[in-house]
C-alpha cells in the first residue's frame, strides 16, 4: 500500500485496537493488514484504501485532529459516529473491521495455528494425480471430454467418465496445494490463496453477504467444513415434481447418494474430538427436548484442529483431491491446473472444446466433442456468457445462497470453541418445519474476531474473552432471489434477502439464543444494532422483534441455482438430463443446476447429481 494508505491503516488500528490498552503496535498492525490486503483483487484493495482514508478524513472533520492524536475513547467514538450515519455507512465500517480483524487475528494466532497443524503426522499422504501446470501444458490438447472445474461436481463427473473408458481432461483455475503447505504456510496466506478473490467475494444487497468460494485443485471441498448431509426427501421430491428434474427422484438418486458417502467415507463426528463448542450445543438441545446429533462428515482421521477452512493440515478431511480425482487419474484422466477457461469453443450449434488461458495470458485449446461445465454457481454463468451461450433469460438468476447468521455466548469458564471440530453438531428441530438448520460452528483461532462488537477498549475486552465464547450458527432455506451478472467481465453477485427468509432468521436467532442460555451463557452477542449483547431470553426476543435482521452480518457458503436444470425450457437453462439448452455437447454438473436451495450443506447433493449427469454423458459413448 502507499505511505498515505499505510498511515490511514495505522490510524484505523489505533481506533479499533488501541495500543495503549494492549492492541498491536501501529507498525505491526500495518504489516499484518498489508500482508492480506496486497493479496486482494485490485477492486477490493482500492475499496480498503478508500475506506481507511475516509475514516482518517472523518476524524479531522469531526474533531479537528487525526485519530492517533485522540484519546482511545474518542477514537472509538469517531468510528461509532461514522457507522451510525446510516445502514450503508455502518456496513462499510463493519466490512473494514472484518477485513483487518481477519488479518490481525490470523497473524496473532499464527504460532498456535501452525503448532496445531504440525502437532500430528498427516492421516494420509497426498494423492497421486496425473496433473500438469498450464505453464507446462501443450497449447493444443485433444480428448473426448473436457471438464471445467475440479470441485465437487467436476471431480465426480471426471471419475465416472474416465472409468467408463472416455478420455477426460480436467481444467482447474486454481493450483494444487500439498499437505506440507497446509502444515507450514502462514494462515492468512492459506486463506488468501485458497479462495476466489482472496476470500473477499461479496454478494451486494441489504445486507451484503460475505460469499467465500474455494479455488484450488479439489475446489471448495478443500476448504469447506466437511459436513455431509443428504438432501431432505422433501427437497428431492420438490426438484422432481416442481421442476421435472427426474435425476432427483429419491429412488433414483439414492444409489448415487450412497456412492458419494462411500467415496467420502462419511461418518458422524466422534464425541472425543468434537470439542466443547459442539458438546454445549448437544447438551442444551437435549435439555430442551430438541432433535440434535453429531454432524456427518468426510474426515476419517480428523484430530479436531479446527483448520478445515484453510486446508486440512492432516489430509484428514477427505475432499475430492484425495479420492475422486486420483481415482479418475488412475482410470486415465488428466488434470491441468492454473488454467482459467476463457470460453467454450463452438460452431454450427456444436461444441468443439474450450480455450483456456495460462497465468501469462497465452492460450491452451482443449479440443473435445463434449464439454462439462462445473465452474460453480457464480462462474458457470460467466463462462457461458463469455462463450456466446448465455441467451437463456434465466441464466445467472435464481441464485440461492443458504444465508447464515451466527450468535455467540460468553460463558464464565473456558470454551475454546476452536479446540475441536470446526463444524461438529447440528440441531434439526426447526429444519423441516421452518427451514432453519442450526450448527455448532467455530473458526480457526483469531480468524473469527469479527463476531465481536464495538471498537477500542470494548473490542479488546471481547478479544481477551474469546476463549470463553461459544459460537452457534444457523442457515436458512432461502428463495432464489439473487443473481449473477457480468460487469466489465467480472462477476457481480446481487442478493436482497426475501422478507419470508428474514422471518426465518428471526426463528433462527431466537432458537440459537435459547440454546446458548440453556447451555449456561452469561450473555449472548446478537449482532443486532442497539442490542449487541443481551443477558436473558426475553431481552433477546425483544431485540429480535425490534430490530430488522436484514441489518445483520450474514455469510453464505452455498450458492446454487444459476443454471437450474429442469423440464420447463422457459425457466431452466439446463434440461433434465444435464444438457445446456441451445447447443449440442455442453453439459453442466455443479451447484448451478440445483433448481432451489438444497436446505443443507450441499456438497453431497452436488456430487450425487453430478454422478447422474455423468452417467447420461457416458451413455452416449457406449
Amino acid at each position: 500500500m502507499s505511505r498515505l494508505a499505510d498511515r490511514a491503516v495505522a490510524a484505523f488500528g489505533t481506533a479499533l485496537l488501541p495500543p495503549e490498552h494492549g492492541g498491536p503496535a501501529p507498525a505491526q498492525f500495518v504489516e499484518r493488514v498489508g500482508r492480506y490486503v496486497e493479496q486482494l483483487p485490485a477492486t477490493q484493495r482500492l475499496a480498503v484504501r478508500a475506506g481507511v482514508l475516509s475514516l482518517a478524513a472523518a476524524s479531522y472533520l469531526t474533531t479537528g485532529r487525526s485519530l492517533p492524536r485522540l484519546e482511545p475513547a474518542d477514537r472509538a467514538r469517531v468510528l461509532g459516529r461514522v457507522a451510525a450515519v446510516g445502514p450503508d455507512m455502518g456496513a462499510a465500517v463493519e466490512g473494514l473491521k472484518a477485513i483487518v480483524l481477519l488479518a490481525n487475528g490470523a497473524d496473532a494466532y499464527a504460532d498456535e495455528l501452525l503448532a496445531g497443524a504440525q502437532g500430528h503426522d498427516p492421516a494420509r499422504p497426498d494423492a497421486a494425480l496425473t496433473i500438469t501446470s498450464s505453464t507446462d501444458s501443450p497449447s493444443v490438447v485433444t480428448t473426448d471430454v473436457v471438464i471445467v472445474g475440479s470441485g465437487a461436481g467436476g471431480a465426480m463427473a471426471a471419475r465416472t467418465l474416465a472409468q467408463a473408458g472416455v478420455g477426460v481432461v480436467v481444467l482447474e483455475e486454481g493450483r494444487r496445494w500439498t499437505v506440507e503447505e497446509f502444515r507450514t504456510t502462514h494462515p492468512i496466506d492459506r486463506y488468501a490463496g485458497l479462495y476466489r478473490g482472496a476470500g473477499a467475494t461479496i454478494a451486494l444487497g441489504r445486507p451484503s453477504v460475505v460469499l467465500p468460494m474455494g479455488r484450488a485443485v479439489g475446489g471448495t471441498t478443500v476448504v469447506n467444513s466437511g459436513t455431509c448431509f443428504r438432501p431432505l426427501d422433501a427437497v428431492q421430491r420438490r426438484w422432481r415434481d416442481e421442476f421435472g428434474l427426474d435425476l432427483a427422484d429419491p429412488d433414483r438418486l439414492a444409489h448415487h447418494l450412497d456412492e458419494v458417502e462411500r467415496t467420502l467415507q462419511v461418518s458422524p463426528v466422534p464425541l472425543d474430538i468434537m470439542g466443547r463448542n459442539g458438546n454445549l450445543l448437544l447438551d442444551a438441545a437435549t435439555a430442551l427436548g430438541w432433535r440434535a446429533a453429531p454432524i456427518p462428515r468426510n474426515a476419517p482421521g480428523c484430530g479436531g484442529c479446527c483448520q478445515c477452512a484453510i486446508g486440512c493440515p492432516r489430509n484428514a478431511k477427505f475432499g475430492v483431491h484425495l479420492n475422486a480425482l486420483p481415482q479418475a487419474c488412475t482410470a486415465g484422466a488428466r488434470i491441468v491446473s492454473r488454467a482459467r477457461v476463457e470460453r467454450v469453443l463452438h460452431e454450427h450449434g456444436r461444441t468443439r472444446g474450450v480455450r483456456a488461458r495460462r497465468p501469462d495470458g497465452t492460450a491452451i485449446d482443449v479440443l473435445a466433442d463434449t464439454v462439462v461445465v462445473a465452474a460453480g454457481a457464480t462462474e458457470t454463468p460467466m463462462l457461458l456468457w463469455r462463450s456466446g451461450l448465455g441467451d437463456h433469460h434465466r441464466l445467472g438468476r435464481n441464485l440461492a445462497l443458504h444465508p447464515a447468521t451466527m450468535l455467540a455466548g460468553r460463558f464464565d469458564d473456558d470454551v475454546y470453541a476452536w479446540r475441536g471440530v470446526l463444524q461438529s453438531a447440528a440441531v434439526h428441530e426447526f429444519h423441516e418445519s421452518d427451514g432453519v438448520l442450526i450448527e455448532a460452528t467455530a473458526t480457526p483461532p483469531g480468524m473469527g474476531s469479527m463476531v465481536f462488537p464495538g471498537y477500542g477498549v470494548e473490542l479488546l475486552g471481547w478479544l481477551d474473552r474469546a476463549p470463553r465464547v461459544a459460537t452457534f450458527g444457523a442457515m436458512v432455506a432461502d428463495q432464489g432471489v439473487g443473481s449473477v451478472r457480468s460487469v466489465r467481465g467480472e462477476a457481480l453477485v446481487r442478493y436482497d434477502i426475501a422478507r419470508a427468509d428474514i422471518a426465518k432468521l428471526r426463528v433462527a436467532m431466537e432458537a440459537i439464543g435459547r440454546l446458548l442460555f440453556e447451555a449456561g451463557a452469561a450473555e449472548v452477542l446478537t449482532g443486532l444494532p442497539g442490542a449487541t449483547t443481551v443477558t436473558s431470553l426475553p431481552e433477546l426476543q425483544e431485540a429480535v422483534r425490534r430490530n430488522d435482521p436484514a441489518s445483520l452480518h450474514l455469510a453464505a457458503f452455498h450458492p446454487t441455482g444459476t443454471a437450474a436444470a429442469g423440464a420447463d425450457p422457459q425457466i431452466c437453462p439446463v434440461d433434465p438430463t444435464g444438457r445446456l439448452r441451445g447447443v449440442d455437447g455442453v453439459w453442466v454438473a455443479d451447484a448451478s443446476i440445483l433448481p432451489s436451495c438444497a436446505e443443507v450443506n450441499p456438497q453431497v447433493s452436488i456430487m450425487a447429481l453430478a454422478l447422474a449427469v455423468a452417467d447420461n454423458i457416458a451413455g452416449a459413448y457406449r
